[in-house]
This record gives structure tokens, sequence and C-alpha cells, in this order.
């Protein structure tokens, strides 16, 4: 069969080239007809509003699935993973069209790379025929790349939860959150999960931001017995844990309105808080079903209409300023316990900086 022509997508006054238009991401599956690499592209044009307000003017890595999205695929873990099926471009690609802007981050390790900085919907059309679904946005904008403008509450459902206890935990964060005066915009993460982000003023480093998401995390777990904010895994149990790690640097979550690597193309949706009670199943949030959601308007239309103070949680953080540990790719942080598996930890073969002791 001949490879199908490239197709012209028309974006505003620019018009992007979407290359083999007809190769599958998608498969069809029981909800859903199959996706294509074109509609995919024609989705984000579709719900460009809401996808630009949530990365304009943000560094911004892409997670590309060239090959499309099949059973067994899998993410590289890491740059010398060579054998994934899928990666992230944390560095502006090569042949990137004039049109798209970048900014400069800097990295944990202290290296730095220019990121795509997306400005106008033609540059997610553009990543889109590079392969991209997802869409991974730093919580800063380009004009203050060291100071975001976002606190990001990650809620994360572990083995023996099921999203209903992700949604009840959900309720209890908005009641925390209208307690302390702040405003938070909730969405489904695209699988088991539940995001909610609200904005602050560009004043604290992401020392400052993580601290405040462990601050709200902890005093998560004092209202409700089924949240966790315990790093490792085998201290979690059956609860939701809040990934308080989601607000260090270089640590991002899948943007709003962006597509999901899983069978049906789900999407992290934006919703209201009475929208989100009422959600039976996540899946039904898809590349099929969200463009029709935009035309009753963006559910986080107003996201921007506010900026809050971190004072409040910083104060519950200095109540209580215990530091918990970072991800185990990041240089050794002030204050940081051991990097110990507590299964493995034997008080006497450990020092205080987490280094092994010979017996």
């Amino acid at each position: 069969m001949a490879k199908a022509a490239a197709a012209m997508v028309q974006v505003g006054e620019r018009s992007v080239r979407v290359s083999s238009p007809d190769r599958v991401i998608f498969e069809a599956t029981e909800r859903t007809t199959e996706v294509t690499k074109l509609m995919v592209a024609e989705y984000f044009v579709a719900v460009g509003d809401g996808l630009m307000r949530a990365l304009r003017e943000r560094p911004t890595a892409l997670e590309r699935w060239p090959g499309g999205v099949r059973d067994g695929m899998r993410l590289a873990t890491g740059p010398g993973d060579r054998n994934a099926d899928a990666f992230y471009q944390k560095r502006v690609l090569k042949g990137a069209p004039d049109y798209l802007e970048t900014a400069t981050i800097t990295f944990p390790s202290g290296r730095s790379a220019d990121e795509i900085c997306p400005t106008e919907l033609a540059v997610p059309i553009w990543c889109a025929h590079m392969g991209t679904l997802t869409f991974h946005p730093w919580p800063v904008r380009r004009a203050d790349v060291d100071r975001p403008d976002e606190l990001r509450i990650d809620l994360d459902p572990q083995p023996g939860t099921t999203f209903a206890d992700v949604q009840r935990v959900a309720e209890v964060a908005r009641e925390l959150l209208t307690d302390l005066g702040m405003r938070g915009f909730a969405k489904t993460s695209g699988n088991r999960g539940i995001h909610i982000f609200l904005r602050i003023e560009p004043r604290w480093d992401f020392v400052d931001v993580r601290h405040a998401a462990i601050a709200f995390g902890r005093e998560l777990e004092k209202r409700d017995g089924g949240v966790t904010t315990n790093w490792w895994k085998e201290e979690r149990g059956e609860r939701i844990f809040v990934d308080f790690n989601q607000n260090s640097r270089d640590r991002t979550i899948a943007s709003a309105y962006s597509l999901r690597p899983l069978p049906g193309a789900p999407v992290s949706t934006p919703m209201t808080w009475a929208e989100l009670a009422e959600i039976k199943d996540p899946r039904d949030f898809n590349l099929f079903t969200v463009p029709e959601r935009m035309a009753d308007g963006d559910a986080w239309a107003e996201i921007d209409d506010v900026a809050h103070s971190l004072d409040p949680l910083l104060a519950l953080w200095n109540e209580h300023p215990v530091e918990l540990n970072y991800p185990p790719d990041y240089p050794k942080m002030p204050g940081e316990p051991p990097r110990v598996q507590p299964s493995k930890k034997v008080a006497e073969h450990w020092d205080a900086e987490g280094n092994r002791i010979e017996p």
C-alpha cells in the first residue's frame, strides 16, 4: 500500500504539515474506534484554547510515541534506555519550525537546556506531527524559570484503592483549600488519579513550593485516614499518595487536555468540582468526547484570575519542618533523610547521610 501523503492542518494563519497522517496511534477498543496521527493533530486544534491555557509561555517536555500505543510498548526509563518505544524529549528538536520558541531551564544536576516553550497553537500541532501525545509543562513561565507560578497536588491511587477513593480525597482537598483561602482547579489524570492545580504568586523557589505541597499533604493526612505522604511504596498501604515531589525542579505532570498513552485515547480532563464528584469512569473522557465539552467552555477558564500566596501553607510547614526524600536522581539535598528503603535499612549500617557503613 502506498504511503499516504502528508496532510496540512490549518491553525490560524499557519498551515502545519503532519506526516503519515493515517498511521494508527491508538487501536480500536470496545469503547472507541481507532485513532490516527491526523486525528491527534485535529484533536489538539479542537481543544486549543484549553491546551494553550495550560502550555503558554511554559518550558515543556514532550512525551513522544512515534510508533503509536500498543500493548507491551513502554516509555524509556532514562537517556540510556535505547530499546524503549517512547521517550521524553526535553531539548528542542533539530529542524523545528522558525515560529517555535524556547526557554532555557536548569536541571537539578546544574546542566541547562533549551526546551520548547509554546506561544501559539501551531506548536502543539507540530509536536503531534513528531509523535507527541502528552505535554509536560514546567510550573513556571518563561519570564522567571526559577520561581513557580503553580502548585500541583497529585493524588496518586495506590494498589487496593479505587477511583471513588481518589474522588473522596479530592473533595477533602477542596475543603482544605477553601479553609486556606485558596481556589484549586481539578482534572482527571487520564488514568486513575486526580490532579489539583492552583496558581500562585511567582515569589518562591522550587524548594519552598515543594515544602508547601508537603505541608498540604500532611494536613490532608490529618483529615482523611486514607491519605499518605510516605515516599517509600512499601509504607503507603492502600491509601491515596500525595506526590509532593511533583513540585520538585524538573518534575512535571501531564498538562490539561493532554492525551495519555492508554487504550481508548483518554484525556487529562479539567472538571468543575461538581462534575468531578459525579464521574463513574474517567475513561469516558477521551479524544472523541472531550472536544464536545469544549463547546460549553473550559472548566479551567478562570484559573489565571487569581494568584495565591503560599504563606498559609508555608506557615503549616514551619509548624513541622521535617524534610522528606527527593527523587532518586537528585543530588543529596539539605536535611533530606537517608535514601534507604525501610525494609532494607539496618540502623547500625547506615550513617545520618544515608551512606552505608561496613559492619
